[in-house]
């Protein structure tokens, strides 16, 4: 476990970095030399985090992504399979073999990633009757095969030396998209007046801070997304080391922080309305200068010295698998009056959330990280809405097993999209570097693998008949079309 086993030890070390940390911000409050920050007596203010405009910045992408050849979704996947091989791992049900036909089961795929669905799949490619794409799908396509299949494609993004300009890969966040049902899908829609008077379901996304989709499942639109963030974070297949983790308001409950914080992640959410959320110290009887009107009582050491032992071991039954995060968050949250285990995890809840929001007033650069990892995953939402075109966007689903297959499906291709990119976009920084351009790294950091006006996602799937001679598609000349006007 990331705690340690004795209550004793943990009491000593997390009391001690409590009283610090609040002795010290207080102090820097009181002076007035908090960074983008004051405490004063109307309450907690923190300066907005704006976008920076940078037109060096658009003036390097639209060259690079100029660049970049054109292609059908149907060619990409193609080429992105010869890589690395993703389809191999859709092993058959019964006897785990690959599958015989690599482009049928794409196609099959791409079924499921455009909600086209196979019998307008088969339609379209004209290669594939529906007979024989649903007898793939069912032999083949399932969670664990997506699952193994979006992992090597992960494994893939990190793997890439151009990603190091990203980040170091041991952050992450999380998101849910939501999608409005239609049809039959209504059975099994909720409403949520966040997103208007519609049905729909969410499809709620673990995005790496290298861009790489590494987690999604599917959720009522109702749903919290709390009890959904430390299910990607322990349950993918992929290596990595995920350390910081970020969500918006929806995700910051304290159960939350109590859970990651025994699990080994450092939980650092976007939280909207920080300026109303208390405070917990470790003695009641102390006092602060300028913290004072935002403590809200003291943290119960008793119930959690009561609990500790119970309470480590259903955290290492989390890491281990035993039970998943969100079943055991809708369990604590089912009961009619809180059990020793809840009020236990919301105690040390509170306490780190306490912690994280003494770092939050005190390190602009957290803020800033923080918001440049969830703007990726808000980004990567926009390449997935424009992936998921047919029924604009409308689940039709009537099963929840289909619409897990539709969210798995756009992950995937969305992950095959982010690698294309990722790679095409490292030769062409390495062209433009080698004709004596300078591209430093700092601009290409805020460059993302998410764009997609190269690629066509609707219209005829032609599979390419052969591969690629060559190991790459050549460049194209980003003002090649300027001259042909001409």
């Amino acid at each position: 476990m990331a705690v340690p086993d004795r209550f004793d030890d943990w009491r000593t070390e997390r009391m001690v970095l409590l009283k610090a940390r609040l002795e010290e911000i207080d102090a820097l409050a009181s002076a007035g030399k908090l960074v983008e920050a004051a405490i004063t007596a109307e309450g907690l203010s923190i300066s907005p985090i704006r976008r920076e405009e940078n037109d060096e910045v658009d003036d390097v992408a639209r060259r690079l992504y100029g660049m970049l050849p054109r292609l059908r979704i149907t060619e990409l996947l193609a080429e992105v399979n010869g890589w690395k091989g993703f389809a191999e791992h859709f092993g058959h049900l019964r006897t785990g073999a690959p599958p015989e036909e690599n482009i049928g089961l794409m196609t099959a795929l791409l079924a499921d990633a455009t909600n086209l669905g196979l019998a307008r799949m088969a339609r379209s490619s004209k290669i594939f009757s529906h007979s024989k794409l649903l007898w793939i799908a069912e032999w083949h396509i399932r969670d664990e095969t997506y699952q193994a299949a979006l992992a090597c494609l992960t494994e893939a993004i990190h793997a890439q030396p151009f990603t190091r300009v990203w980040g170091d890969g041991g952050a992450s966040s999380s998101d849910g998209q939501f999608f409005k049902a239609g049809g039959h899908g209504e059975a099994r829609a909720d409403y949520n007046a966040k997103y208007g008077s519609e049905p729909g379901v969410k499809f709620y996304t673990h995005i790496s801070a290298r861009y790489a989709p590494f987690h999604t499942k599917v959720i009522a639109a109702n749903a919290s997304e709390a009890a959904h963030i430390l299910d990607g974070l322990l349950h993918h297949e992929c290596s990595l080391d995920i350390r910081e983790h970020y969500t918006d308001t929806a995700g910051a409950v304290d159960h939350v922080f109590g859970l990651c914080h025994l699990t080994g992640f450092r939980f650092a959410p976007r939280i909207r309305d920080l300026a109303d959320r208390r405070l917990y110290v470790a003695d009641a009887r102390a006092t602060y200068a300028s913290l004072d009107p935002m403590i809200g009582g003291a943290i119960d050491f008793r119930i959690i010295g009561e609990n500790w032992d119970e309470t480590l071991r259903l955290a290492a039954s989390i890491k281990a698998g035993t039970v998943a995060p969100s079943t055991l968050m809708r369990r604590l949250a089912a009961y009619p009056k809180q059990n020793a285990l809840a009020k236990t995890l919301r105690e040390i809840g509170r306490l780190e959330r306490t912690l994280f929001t003494l770092d939050w007033i005190s390190d602009p650069v957290l803020r800033r990280r923080t918001n440049a990892g969830l703007n990726k995953g808000e980004a990567r939402n926009a390449l997935a809405r424009a992936v998921f075109f047919h029924r604009l966007g409308e689940i039709r689903d009537r099963t929840f097993e289909n619409q897990r297959y539709r969210a798995s499906g756009l992950n995937l291709v969305v992950s095959a999209v982010i690698l294309w990119n990722t790679v095409y976009l490292s030769h062409a920084v390495a062209e433009l570097r080698s004709s004596g351009e300078r591209v430093p790294d700092d601009l290409l950091a805020h460059i993302a693998p998410l764009r997609w006006e190269h690629i066509t996602f609707n219209g005829d799937y032609v599979w390419p008949t052969e591969p690629l001679q060559n190991a790459f598609r050549p460049l194209r000349n980003p003002r090649s079309e300027l001259l042909d006007a001409a």
